[in-house]
């Protein structure tokens, strides 16, 4: 297991295994549950294709028997009008099936495309439930791999193999029926041989589905270490690990061929045996009903007192070697079921994922003041903003002004059980105070800003906002109140405006605007050639870093929060870049609780606190004046005695 970001732990997927029991029946409830009356529709056109296409097999006994064997005794006059009939009915059944196969491929396109719609749709909003631990523990390019190679094993699973092996299923069935009716022997003799191929493809099917699973895993992981080659191509670059990384590809590579090939093996494997299996069957059925003809078996027919004709016998042929192709592609999908079975298992994987939990009861709400100073709930926007309180108890509800008042008493942390990460943490922070923390990489600074996001829990301890327990405080609100700046700015495809906006979606062009100016960023955006309408794509790729920069304080600038966290802000742009950087922070700090988390110890000196942190535990707090007096930690590291790994 590799660290993840800021202390999280990023893991792999576990080892590839067979596919989870159960998985096509609740996706056959997830499929009815979304598109049942259309399923039942296409289920009673397959019926009616399937009978259509059997009953030529009937009519060209009838053919034989009733027409073309009279016909070359008698004449072919004296059976006209039976041919006449025949020959129509068979029309009107093939016309039937024609427009009855044309009328479920037509849904199925239908059902197919809507299905897949709804599972990434409920993908993505499960994806928007979960908590920032399930993205620090699972590679984004494999989270990437259910969304396209997974969803897409679906829509072959939905659109080929479904229809495909039900429709062998009903032909397989009214065969049966059909080979019955004409000879209960050679029923028999066809019976033996379809256990035999069941058989065959029970063993083959099996192993393919096994390995199936694995090329599905083993796909992800080869796509989740090239997104991070793609993002990492520079550092490839310039450490010349361009040998090592290929090495690590061509195992992810191999491991990925491995699988595939096992799985195909298994899979293509079962044609060929299935078609001699199939020869062999027709061959013992000319025998054994030549036999019956020759012996005039006429006590082991179902048919009364009627003898088996050519005609039977014919027909029985067509049947069985009709039987053995409907077999053969219907064994020709294993491979495909097994791909999209192994795909519907990963994206109910995702699906199956536990929410981020939230008993928070505490809401933020617009307030006003009224003539007493008291705080009371507003139908309007007022600029004032306050907590409300239910209280289950009396069922009273009581209002705190949100001010950014922020306490930690005693808290103790883990990402596991096994290691915490922070020891007895117990700091405050008054309402526009702005509070640094310092210290090694590693010592739990940015877990501290994660704890006030509640991007996780703590077991031990308390941390109280405005006096009120943040477990109280449903995780929506609590973060509409605290804005945040990180050290890797993330923009997303949009203009500039798009970008800022984010930070408050119903903000007028004019408010994003301010927030760019509050932030140093008015004078850059205008310099670009469509100003504040310039396309970002590629995480704003085309900016500088600091420009990057100026952006995402500008977007926290136009959220307005009396909390804001800066975590490592200036820490990748250059001295002339941070000033400018710098003086935008401050505009955004200004009359706001503020959480710095810094490297550069000059960016922090006018912090009303610094907390000094070493392995999980505060060693120092103060003034940087205070600090430097005591000559201890922070002294050491301010003047370069000590350096910040």
């Amino acid at each position: 297991m590799a660290p993840g970001p800021k202390g999280g732990m990023r893991g792999k997927r576990p080892a590839p295994g067979a596919i989870k029991k159960g998985t096509m029946g609740r996706f056959m409830k997830y499929l009815f549950s979304i598109y049942g009356k259309l399923l039942v529709i296409v289920s009673v056109c397959i019926v009616v294709s399937a009978v259509a296409s059997m009953s030529a097999q009937m009519f060209g006994q009838k053919l034989i028997d009733e027409c073309i064997t009279p016909g070359i005794e008698f004449g072919f006059d004296s059976i006209k009008d039976r041919l006449y009939t025949i020959l129509t009915a068979m029309g009107v059944l093939f016309i039937l099936g024609v427009i009855a196969s044309f009328t479920y491929t037509r849904i199925m396109a239908v059902v197919t495309q809507g299905t897949l719609k709804h599972m990434r749709d409920d993908m993505f909003n499960k994806m928007e439930t979960l908590p920032i631990k399930y993205f620090d523990t699972h590679a984004h390019g494999d989270i990437m791999s259910t969304y396209t190679n997974d969803v897409d094993a679906v829509r072959q699973l939905i659109g080929q193999s479904m229809p495909t092996v039900v429709q062998a299923a009903l032909t397989v069935l009214t065969m049966g029926f059909m080979m019955i009716f004409y000879s209960v022997w050679l029923t028999l003799v066809a019976v033996v041989f379809i256990i035999i191929m069941s058989k065959s493809i029970k063993r083959f099917g099996m192993a393919s589905a096994k390995y199936m699973m694995g090329q599905q895993m083993a796909l992800a992981a080869e796509e989740g270490y090239i997104e991070e080659m793609l993002k990492g191509q520079k550092v490839v670059k310039v450490f010349n690990h361009e040998e090592e990384s290929k090495a690590r590809f061509d195992e992810l590579n191999e491991e990925l061929f491995s699988h595939s090939v096992k799985a195909n093996k298994y899979g293509n494997i079962l044609m060929p045996i299935l078609h001699n299996i199939g020869n062999i069957m027709y061959v013992v059925i000319a025998i054994v009903g030549g036999m019956l003809i020759a012996f005039d078996a006429t006590n082991i027919s179902l048919r009364g007192t009627e003898p088996i004709t050519a005609g039977i016998i014919i027909t029985f042929l067509v049947m069985s070697r009709t039987l053995a192709q409907t077999v053969g592609q219907a064994s020709m999908q294993v491979n495909m079921i097994a791909m999209g079975l192994a795909g519907v298992s990963r994206v109910f994987e995702l699906s199956d994922q536990e929410p981020e939990k939230d008993e928070g009861y505490v809401t933020l709400v617009n307030a006003v003041k009224n003539d007493r100073g008291e705080i009371e709930e507003a139908d309007h926007v007022t600029g004032l903003w306050a907590w409300k309180h239910p209280h289950t108890a009396d069922g009273s509800v009581t209002y705190t002004e949100l001010k950014g008042d922020v306490v930690m008493e005693h808290v103790d942390f883990g990402y596991t059980d096994e290691k915490l990460v922070l020891k007895d943490i117990s700091l405050y922070a008054k309402p526009g105070e702005k509070i640094a923390f310092v210290g090694a990489t590693g010592a739990g600074k940015t877990t501290i800003t994660n704890l006030i996001n509640r991007f996780y829990d703590i077991p031990d301890g308390k941390i109280r906002y405005d006096g009120i327990n943040i477990n109280k405080i449903k995780k929506n609100e609590l973060r509409k109140s605290l804005g945040v700046v990180l050290q890797d700015v993330n923009l997303f495809t949009g203009t500039v405006m798009d970008n800022i906006r984010y930070g408050r979606l119903d903000a007028t062009d004019e408010e994003c605007i301010e927030a760019a100016k509050l932030a140093n960023a008015d004078d850059f955006i205008t310099r670009l050639p469509d100003g504040y309408d310039t396309m970002l794509i590629g995480n704003g790729s085309s900016l500088s870093q600091g420009q990057r920069q100026l952006i995402s304080i500008a977007r926290a600038a136009v959220a307005n929060p009396p909390v804001m966290i800066l975590d490592e802000a200036t820490s990748s742009i250059d001295t002339r870049t941070e000033a400018i950087v710098a003086a935008g922070m401050d505009n955004l700090m200004e009359g706001r609780t503020v959480f710095v988390i810094a490297h550069r110890l000059s960016t922090v000196r006018n912090s009303k606190a610094i907390m000094v942190l070493d392995h999980g535990r505060i060693i120092e707090r103060g003034s940087h004046d205070e600090l430097i007096e005591k000559k201890g930690t922070y002294y050491q590291l301010y003047t370069g005695a000590f350096e910040l790994e």
